[in-house]
Formats: C-alpha cells, sequence, structure tokens
C-alpha cells in the first residue's frame, strides 16, 4: 500500500518533481511576479519548504503575500495545500485550475531550459557584444573619452560574464578577441583623458589578450598604442622599437602598417633623426598593397587609421624635424578631409590636432596673425573633448608664445593667453596635460 503524503503540497511537488532548491527558485520567481516588492517579497528556505510540506505550519500564520504566492504557484488555497490530500473517491475533493497547472508546468520547462541555456553562451548576446564593441570603436571619435571608458568597462564586465558561462573552445576565442578590443579603447580613453601610467598597464591587458586568442593584429594595435606613450612620455626610442616590433606581427592589412609606420615617423622626429623620420613618413603614405585585417579594417572606427588621422600625424612630424612648409601642407590636408565629414563626424581629436599643427607651422614662419586664424576651430571643442594630443599642441603652441620675441607683443599675448584658457577649461576627468613634448623646442 502507498504512503499516503502528508499534504496536497507534497504531493503536487513530487507530481513536479520539485526538490526543495527548486521550490525555492520557483518560489522566488513567482513572488516577483505576483508580489513585485522587489526586496520586500516574501522568501522562504529548503528548511520552510519541508516544514509546509509536512503539514507543520498552519495556514493562518502565513503572510498574505506568501499565501498569495503560494496559491499561484500551485492553483487552489493555501489551507488545501497545507492539508491531507483528498482521497481520489472522495465527492469533495477540491477542483485544481487546469489551466494554472499548465501555465506552471510551461514556467517550470521554460525556466528550466533557462539553466540549461545558461550553461552555454548565446550566439545572439555574443552577436549583440559584438555589435556593441564595433560601436564603440565607430563611436570614438566623436564622444568624450570619459564616457567611451565607461562605457567600455560595463563591455569589459558583460564579456567577462560570457566567458565564466562557456568552455566552448570557438565561443572563448570570440570572447578573448572581443575584450581585448575593449581593453584596447580602454587604453586609448585612459591616454586621452592624460592617466598614462594605466594606459599603459591596460595596453598590455589587450596585448595579452590578443595573445591568448592568437589574434596579431590586436596585439600590433596595443603595441602602437604603448610606442605612442612611451613617444609622449619622453622614449623616443623605446617608441621607435615598439613600433617596429608590432610591424612584425602577421595578417597586418596596410592600415596598421600606415599607423604603425606614423607612429615611428613621430619618434625619429622627436630623436632629431631627420632622415629616418622623412623614409619612413614617405612609407607610411606610400604604402597601398590592398592587405586588411579583421581588426583595424573589419572593426575600424578607432581600431583604423583615417586618410585626416596620417596627414595630422605627418604634420606633428614636419614640426619636429622643423619642416615648416611641409607641417602646414599636411595640415591644411587633414583639416580639408575632415570638413568634408558630416559635421557629427567629426573627430574632434583630429580637428584640434590639425588646427594646432596649422599654427605652430605659421608660428615658425613668425606669422602670428596666420597662427591665430588658424585656431579658429579650436575653440569650439567642447571641455571634455580636449584630449591629451590637442593639449600638448597647444601647451607647445603657448610656451613658443612666451618667448621673449613675442612676449611683449599685444596678439601674440591675447592668443598665448586664450591658449591658456582653452587648456584650463578642459575636462576636470583629464588627469595631466604635463607631456615631455612640452620641453622640446619649437
Amino acid at each position: 500500500m502507498t504512503e499516503q503524503p502528508e499534504t496536497l503540497l507534497k504531493l503536487l511537488s513530487d507530481r513536479r518533481n520539485l526538490s526543495a532548491p527548486d521550490f525555492v527558485s520557483l518560489f522566488d520567481r513567482t513572488a516577483v511576479e505576483v508580489i513585485g516588492k522587489g526586496g520586500n517579497n516574501p522568501t522562504c528556505s529548503e528548511r520552510t519548504v519541508f516544514r509546509w510540506k509536512a503539514g507543520q505550519i498552519r495556514p493562518e500564520a502565513l503572510s498574505a503575500d506568501t499565501r498569495r504566492v503560494l496559491q499561484a504557484m500551485f492553483g487552489c488555497e493555501v489551507m488545501a495545500l497545507l492539508s491531507p490530500p483528498p482521497a481520489a473517491d472522495e465527492p469533495q475533493a477540491p477542483v485544481f485550475n487546469l489551466e494554472q497547472e499548465i501555465t506552471m508546468t510551461a514556467r517550470d520547462a521554460q525556466d528550466k531550459a533557462g539553466a540549461t541555456a545558461a550553461a552555454s553562451v548565446s550566439d545572439t548576446s555574443l552577436d549583440q557584444l559584438t555589435d556593441d564593441v564595433s560601436s564603440l570603436a565607430h563611436a570614438y571619435a566623436t564622444v568624450p573619452p570619459i564616457d567611451t571608458f565607461r562605457r567600455g568597462r560595463e563591455l569589459q564586465e558583460a564579456l567577462q560574464s560570457l566567458r565564466d558561462r562557456t568552455q566552448i573552445p570557438t565561443q572563448q576565442q570570440r570572447l578573448l578577441e572581443l575584450t581585448g578590443q575593449t581593453m584596447a579603447l580602454l587604453a586609448a580613453a585612459a591616454f586621452d583623458l592624460g592617466s598614462f601610467g594605466n594606459a599603459r598597464r591596460l595596453a598590455r591587458a589587450a596585448d595579452l589578450y590578443g595573445e591568448s586568442a592568437r589574434f596579431d593584429p590586436l596585439r600590433a594595435y596595443a603595441d602602437g598604442i604603448l610606442a605612442y606613450i612611451a613617444y609622449f612620455t619622453g622614449m623616443p626610442a623605446e617608441a621607435v622599437s615598439k613600433a617596429r616590433h608590432a610591424q612584425t606581427y602577421g595578417g597586418l592589412g596596410d592600415t596598421a602598417r600606415r599607423r604603425l609606420l606614423a607612429i615611428e615617423a613621430r619618434a625619429h622626429g622627436y630623436l632629431g633623426d631627420v632622415d629616418s623620420a622623412r623614409r619612413t613618413l614617405r612609407l607610411s603614405v606610400e604604402g597601398d598593397s590592398g592587405a586588411r585585417d579583421d581588426l583595424h579594417d573589419g572593426v575600424g572606427g578607432e581600431f583604423g587609421f583615417s586618410a585626416e588621422r596620417l596627414a595630422m600625424s605627418s604634420s606633428s612630424t614636419a614640426l619636429l624635424i622643423h619642416d615648416g612648409d611641409q607641417a602646414e601642407r599636411s595640415a591644411r590636408h587633414a583639416l580639408d578631409l575632415i570638413s568634408r565629414r558630416p559635421r557629427a563626424s567629426r573627430s574632434a581629436h583630429v580637428l584640434g590636432g590639425a588646427a594646432a599643427d596649422l599654427a605652430m607651422a605659421r608660428l615658425l614662419s613668425d606669422d602670428v596673425e596666420g597662427a591665430a586664424d588658424a585656431l579658429t576651430p579650436l575653440w569650439d571643442i567642447p571641455g571634455e573633448q580636449r584630449v591629451t594630443g590637442v593639449l600638448v599642441r597647444t601647451g607647445q603652441i603657448q610656451q613658443f608664445l612666451a618667448q621673449p620675441t613675442y612676449r611683449a607683443a599685444t596678439l601674440s599675448r591675447e592668443l598665448r593667453d586664450r591658449v591658456e584658457d582653452f587648456t584650463r577649461a578642459a575636462s576636470s576627468h583629464q588627469l595631466s596635460t604635463r607631456s615631455a613634448l612640452l620641453q622640446l623646442e619649437a
């Protein structure tokens, strides 16, 4: 003879194969749906479930919210649930809500399917995160770096959560690449905010993800950031070394090589190696084999290296080797290229950098009025988008105009004061405007 269950609650739970942990989990989910009080929802423990099933508690001892949840879970009154189950032939046996039973069974099936799916990563989730990283890279040039940093940190956490949930090699590979790309964007944002040490750490983290994923374009990009940081912090020889090492990775496209050659050319200029600077600069402009890679060209955005950005970098290199004419041509070319873009998609970094380079080129020719005119686009750059590269360039202009030759001239003094105000009004998130480049003689 089969032993009669202590309560109807136990009978129904057994029929649905609800263990105590499953019961608690279902209770919590139902409370969210039925009560919706957040942290004030009723709860139960496994020990409580055993007491309920054994009929060791009176229905009136339960709170009204708890009774509502139990009724929603099993489709009948709590008084009946906590009482012995009726005999099969008992005329007063309660008529259960069939629709409620079907609903709860369907919910259980959905929850268990969701738990099974949670053991792996949905391709849809991966596709969305891929789109999110790409969007962040493409929006980089037009949004404040602090916004990029915050969004990148959120993406990093989401990617880490997915990496903890899958052991599928292809998914792990993809997540490693996406996490590395996010780290690289965080490194770029940290640099633009003036946090050189943290930018270096993040770039190295991106490199490690690239190494783990065997994704060489990411490693090359990370080395390019490290070269750029070395350049701005007064270590041009290291910048040359990093840029050259990055070019040794396989599978790089023309965009990647142009970026690395442009960085190397500027480092040669900083070192005073005019011949190497000119040669590398020429290679950065001429390289066009049609080769592409999945990061610099496939993702693009901040990972790319637009024609106007190359022109701006070329103007900076020309200034370093005291070629004012070449600097002016390249800066004007950069400004012309960026003016063809819709206003909303123009990079504040490139616009401000090229304008400052054009002004400095004119100052080298003692054309203060021309320099003032060249700086016109600079004043409209919002404070939160006055990034490191722009602030260093304006700092050089300010120092140049502080020379005795210009100190007493009215226009020079006005321009110097306006540049100083521009720097001072930069976002409070800009941690440092100091760079070894400020010590270079114009």
